[in-house]
């Protein structure tokens, strides 16, 4: 039987002005962003909460992001590197081996640092407005996994994050690394798991809201984004060197807390959620 697998060669950038390029990636990470947040006006329209509320989210949520991601990249995968190239960290600049820097964009972004600042965007978001902060949470999550699907059809059209070798038939060849043999499109389980997420998060806003809150869909949403991580970690090539030499690798490791977090708020949604309900029954 005769395998085609997919050659995969696609350039990861659109199109240059004066050095400055246009990125799939960053095109695919802004546009997630939008839609989620096109998403969420629909879900705060049903909520009855101001549309000005909705406004400081999105702002205190994108930076939340970015900021949290990037760190995390830096802290997390290439702290020596970083802490070397302060400047860095920052701006979407290299610094060249002759002296001086070039425009990259910003290549290296962490999930799990993204995920940890959006948390500490909405703490903010919720001192600032006075709104219940674990109901925002759960509002936020019912969308979260869109961007994460987004963000890993970015990660394949720059041809990183892949998996190990494999024969299946949909094994994709990343020429442009100068791979040759197929590799697990790892990029796409991710999309497709956090895609179903999303859908069962949606699903379930509409079945079951307002019964269950108090973290529940938050819980929900880390439990299940993280365990599909920690999963598809398994057939992912290693990062960086140093996750040679561990059992799992960073990815699996930092997944764990948000697993075990997750588990924890879907456990406290369903009592005080229960406990809210019998109080109104006894009235």
């Amino acid at each position: 039987m005769v395998i085609n697998y997919i050659n995969w060669n696609i350039d990861p950038v659109i199109f240059k002005i004066f050095g400055i390029s246009l990125r799939y990636y960053s095109l695919l990470f802004v546009g997630g962003l939008l839609l989620c947040i096109y998403i969420l006006s629909w879900i705060f329209k049903k909520e009855d909460i101001p549309s000005d509320f909705l406004e400081k989210l999105s702002l205190y949520g994108i930076v939340g992001i970015f900021v949290g991601a990037r760190l995390g990249h830096c802290l997390f995968y290439e702290p020596g590197y970083y802490f070397s190239h302060p400047l860095e960290i920052i701006l979407p600049i290299q610094q060249l081996p002759s002296g001086g820097y070039k425009f990259i964009g910003y290549q290296g972004l962490a999930s799990h640092g993204g995920a940890l600042g959006v948390i500490i965007a909405l703490i903010i978001y919720s001192i600032k407005t006075k709104q219940s902060l674990i109901n925002t949470l759960d509002l936020i999550a019912v969308v979260a996994p869109l961007e994460g699907c987004f963000i890993r059809l970015g990660n394949l059209m720059n041809s990183e994050i892949y998996g190990v070798e494999t024969k299946q038939p949909w094994g994709f060849i990343f020429l442009r690394n100068g791979e040759l043999t197929p590799k697990h499109p790892t990029q796409l389980y991710e999309a497709f798991s956090y895609l179903l997420i999303l859908l069962i998060a949606l699903l379930l806003y509409k079945r079951i809201w307002p019964k269950i809150q108090n973290g529940f869909f938050f819980g929900l949403s880390l439990t299940l984004i993280f365990v599909a991580r920690f999963l598809i970690e398994f057939i992912k090539e290693r990062q960086v060197p140093f996750e040679n030499h561990l059992k799992i690798d960073m990815g699996q490791i930092l997944s764990i807390p948000y697993i075990i977090a997750g588990i924890g708020f879907m456990i406290y949604g369903v009592i005080t959620s229960k406990r809210k309900i019998d109080l109104k029954s006894d009235k």
